[in-house]
């Protein structure tokens, strides 16, 4: 029986139920592809006591991020979503000393670096990690717990700012990785925190965004509960596009009144009835719709004789994929900027990975576009795709076609 990671409540009810896929990161090499592969149930579930949402803790941080696929700096718009960021904190901060907890392949440091400002991120991937170090970015090589933060405040002093972008969801021990963050952080300093609201993944049926490594999922009300449970206290809340809607959580050692924006926001959130049982019935039928209506455009296109590849392969897609059921003989092959991807084969799915070159190469009928949560970005990068009147498909939060 499956209990709360965060309360211990047995009380979970469930959400919907996605089947059992691969970790959405584990591409395939050809010499793989006669070998079995390991698939896990993905489950989503929410506890009634403190409404966190979650899945089963079945495959180890240690399994999804020594070496891992996914490099920051691919995504213009993000390294542009991190610069911004550092400006902003600069000047509300004035930090001294900055600690990035995931900090990727430097993707937000770097920006740090420049201003001059003392930093160390905390990776835990060995592959992207070198990357950082690559550009300069100081960067250990660990997962952070509680004793990897009183290590790093030990031998680096206390940290004015903390990040934690896109990570907070990805440890299934939500206690031990606060009360981490609590270590690294000054007594008078500030904890910033960036993850996808669960608000928005119910209201706009982004449910590709549930994968094996998200552990939970969400709201202002059960981050707040999560970070009390590490000696953490959110002061403050904004309201984010990235992701397909988001949350930046700021937290502080010190107990402090919230702000009118956490009021704000949780007001919202009791208004969809996400403090409740009630804002989740439903979803899953929305979830079968968004898998019908994918399937029915793929297989009419096919029947059409019409030509459909993708373009990315990020783990929402691999969530997407799997669910419905899509293979090669539907989507021909998938691009990517990343080229660790190049030549692989998705989880799962078994869909062929090039370079993007190969969309201008063969003109398809139709793009589908697997990272849908960078709708602008990606967009104005495939305006190409008109030239030879394709078209590009998003299939989230609705399928919708655009002549770019």
């Amino acid at each position: 029986m499956m209990i709360c990671r965060l309360c211990g409540s047995a009380e979970l009810e469930s959400v919907v139920d996605l089947g059992a896929t691969p970790p959405c990161e584990r591409f395939l090499t050809a010499e793989q592809l006669d070998e079995p592969e390991p698939t896990y149930p993905l489950h989503l579930r929410i506890c009634r006591a403190c409404l966190l949402a979650q899945i089963p803790p079945l495959i180890t941080p240690e399994e999804t991020f020594t070496e891992y696929a996914y490099f920051s700096s691919f995504s213009t718009s993000w390294v542009e979503h991190a610069r911004r960021f550092v400006d902003g904190a600069i000047d509300r901060v004035g930090p001294q000393f900055v600690v990035e907890v995931a900090s990727n392949d430097g993707y937000l440091l770097q920006h740090v670096v420049e201003r001059g400002i003392r930093c160390l991120g905390v990776e835990p991937s060995v592959n992207v990690g070198q990357a950082a170090r690559d550009k300069g970015v100081p960067t250990l090589t660990a997962f952070l717990d509680k004793s990897t933060g009183a290590q790093v405040r030990e031998e680096n002093g206390p940290a004015d700012l903390v990040v934690a972008n896109n990570v907070y969801a990805h440890i299934p021990d939500v206690q031990g990785f606060t009360a981490g963050l609590r270590e690294l952080v000054a007594d008078d300093g500030w904890v910033s925190i960036e993850v996808q609201h669960l608000l928005s993944l119910v209201r706009d049926n982004q449910y590709d965004t549930i994968y094996h490594e998200h552990f939970q999922y969400y709201t202002v009300e059960s981050a707040r509960r999560a970070l009390a449970a590490g000696g953490l206290y959110l002061a403050d809340v904004d309201l984010l596009p990235t992701h397909g809607g988001s949350i930046r959580l700021w937290a502080r050692p010190l107990e402090v009144e919230p702000s009118e924006n956490v009021t704000r926001v949780l007001a919202g959130e009791r208004a969809a009835g996400l403090h409740d049982m009630s804002g989740y019935q439903g979803f899953a039928r929305r979830v079968d719709r968004v898998r019908q209506d994918l399937l029915r455009f793929l297989l009419d296109a096919k029947a059409e004789g019409k030509r459909v590849v993708g373009y990315g392969a990020p783990g929402k897609g691999n969530t997407l994929l799997n669910h419905c059921g899509i293979r090669p003989d539907i989507l021909e092959y998938t691009v990517d900027r990343n080229p660790y991807k190049h030549g692989r084969f998705t989880p799962g799915t078994r869909i062929p990975v090039h370079a993007p070159e190969r969309i201008a190469e063969d003109k398809p009928d139709y793009v589908l576009v697997l990272p849908w949560n960078l709708r602008a970005e990606l967009t104005e990068q495939l305006s190409y795709v008109g030239d030879w009147g394709g078209r590009l498909v998003f299939p989230i939060p609705v399928l919708e076609e655009v002549r770019p």
